[in-house]
This record gives C-alpha cells, structure tokens and sequence, in this order.
C-alpha cells in the first residue's frame, strides 16, 4: 500500500491481533451472531489487518457491518441455502448474510469439489460484503491449490464507478483476487480492484489528509479529474476504472469490471446492480484448483518458487530499493504486525472505545 495511506506514526494505536480479534468477535456477537459465526468473520477481518490491508479490515468496515445489523439490512442468523449443484459447482443462497462470515464456507464447498473432481467452484447471491477477496482466494492456496474469489457490487450506494466516457455510474469496485501456494516463498497474492483505485483507500485518504493521484475519480458530470486533488467528499464523485482515462487504458479496467458481473452476479442467477432490482446485496464467485489434478504438486512447488524468486530478485530500477512481487509485501507485513501489533489509527481506536461502551463489552486492548 501507498505510503500516503498508511496511518502516520503519530497517530498511531498499536492493538494486538489477538486482542483485536476478541473485540471483534465480540461486536459480532454482540449485532447477533453465532459465536462461530462471529469468530469467522473476525478472523477474515483481522487477517487482512495483519497483511497491512487496511482498506478492508477493521478500521473501514466493522463499523459499516455494524451499521447493516443495526438497520436489519443483513441477516446476523442467515441459512445459506443450496439452490443448484453438481459434482464441480454449487450456487448459493446467502441469505443476507454478511459476506466476511458465509464466504468461507462457500470457498471450502469449492475445495471441496476440486478435491474430487479436480476443480471446484461456488457462486453465491445475496449476501454481504465479503471484505478482502483475497482472504477467500488464499484458503485454497492454503490447501495446494490456485484459488481465485471475485465480487460484484450490491444496489444503490455500492455503485459509483463509470463505465469508459460514461457520466452515470454502473459498477462497484468489482475486486478480482488469485492465490497460488509455492514451496518456501511466500505465496502468490493477487487482489485489486477494477478501479483505478480501491473505494476504501480513499476514505482512509480522507482520514490522513492525503491527496488523490490525477485519474483516480471523477466529477460527477463524469469528467476524469486530471490533477492532484483532496477527496471532495464521498457524495461529490464518481470512481474511474483502472486506467483513469481512455489513453491510459480505461477500457481495460472497464472490462475487467464486468468479468464479477458474469462470474458472480449473473452465474448466480441475480440481477446485475446496474439493472432495475429489489437486491439489497452483493453476490461471489469462488474457485478453486486441484493443482494434482492438472500436473505434479512438486515440480509446480518448486517452479512457482523459481519464478516468484527470480521476480524478487530482479534487478530494480534507479531509486527503487527492489522489485515486489503480489503478496510478498502482505507476508513481511503480517510478521511485523504479529510482533509489534496493529497500527491502528487514533480515530478507529475511539471508535472501538464508543461501539464497547455502547454494547456494554470490555475496552479493546492496547499493545505494551
């Protein structure tokens, strides 16, 4: 993540992860979640802390989903149901489940079958925000195989992103994320937006002060804002596919935006949020890849580490210390944070200050 995101040191909280999770598992049982509910969706939150993806963790969207409970909008008790399935695929219904919590199963459903049949894939309607895909891609890495989640954007509010020359926005961010396992480097992590920048990082933009980069947003007659500029406001712009502009590429974000759409919304068998609905969620697609079944474990262990080390070793350009591949940043990150804590902003502490008095629960912890 950007330097300019991150949470400067002065205003910097440490939080234990361990702490954090116990006050997040807490708050979601709290809203009325089953206490393994409410450890699952803490552990995808907290997970994605300790990689340094503040965007999707704790300091963005716990008080969002609390926000969700608290107007009946999601579901704290959902019965994911089965709605179709065969050997290597399985669609689901979330119930209005919040994604963080019921995407997990639908990834191991997908293991599941790639297990048996080689490949496995689960689609889901109608359920939350699901948090950091790349969370769910990594669970079946973490079983030997290639996982790859993906999520389209809910109705209403979650669609501020313009398609290419359009002035009306069509889509959510539309996150696409693969994992890959390797032998002894750190796995293979790719997780991005279809945006030229991820919706959160722009409200922790707004939370440092920090400027937005020429083609990220645009005003809301559509035009792309092709200068250096503070975040107008949440209500004061629209979002640009990755690329920004037509010269820079936009056309490729714009139709990277719609493989979720397909994969996710329409596979499931829901309406795309750009089309007139009643939905009031978000729907996933999940996959997952026996590597067993397509070639040898071993020799794509160790070739997937020659590469990701010729990757970490190339020669980098002048004034760059090195050359990063997706992933390796996260993995250095979560041993950091698993020593020294969480640094979390200031503003997020007091708020999980607020939210433990207001639920009557035990003040989060500090990390000595």
């Amino acid at each position: 993540m950007l330097e300019r995101f991150k949470v400067p040191e002065e205003d910097q909280i440490r939080i234990g992860h361990e702490a954090l999770h116990k006050t997040v598992r807490a708050v979601l049982e709290k809203m009325g979640c089953p206490p393994e509910d409410a450890a699952e969706g803490a552990n995808t939150l907290v997970s994605t802390d300790l990689r340094g993806v503040e965007t999707h963790g704790v300091s963005n969207m716990l008080r969002y989903y609390v926000t969700e409970f608290q107007s009946g909008k999601m579901n704290a008790q959902p019965d994911v149901k089965v709605i179709r399935e065969t050997p290597g695929t399985v669609t689901l219904d979330g119930d209005r489940g919040l994604g963080v919590i019921v995407a997990p199963g639908a990834m191991r459903r997908a293991i599941e079958k790639a297990k048996n049949v080689g490949v496995g894939i689960a689609v889901m309607k109608n359920s939350g925000h699901m948090g950091a895909v790349g969370h769910h891609a990594m669970l079946a890495a973490k079983e030997n195989m290639v996982g790859m989640a993906t999520t389209s954007g809910g109705a209403g509010t979650r669609v501020f992103v313009l398609p290419t020359f359009a002035a009306e926005p069509r889509f959510g961010t539309n996150p696409i994320s693969i994992a890959a396992p390797a032998r002894t480097e750190p796995y293979l992590l790719y997780d991005a937006a279809t945006t030229a920048i991820a919706g959160n990082k722009i409200y922790l933009a707004e939370r440092v002060g920090a400027m937005l980069e020429p083609g990220w947003i645009a005003r809301l007659d559509g035009t792309p804002i092709l200068e250096p500029e503070l975040s107008p406001g949440r209500d004061n712009y629209w979002q640009l596919p990755l690329g920004g502009t037509r010269e820079q590429g936009s056309h490729k974000g714009y139709g990277l935006a719609m493989i979720p759409e397909i994969l996710g919304t329409m596979l499931s068998g829901a309406t795309p949020a750009m089309l007139p609905s009643d939905r009031l969620a978000q729907d996933h697609y999940f996959a997952a890849y026996s590597i067993e079944a397509f070639t040898d474990l071993d020799w794509f262990l160790d070739t997937m580490d020659e590469m990701l080390k010729t990757l970490r070793t190339t020669k980098p350009a002048e004034g760059h210390e090195r050359v990063l591949y997706p992933g390796l940043s996260e993995h250095e990150e979560e041993i950091d944070r698993k020593a020294n804590g969480i640094p979390l902003h200031k503003e997020v502490v007091e708020w999980f200050d607020h939210i433990t008095a207001e639920l009557d629960l035990p003040q989060i912890e500090r990390f000595l």
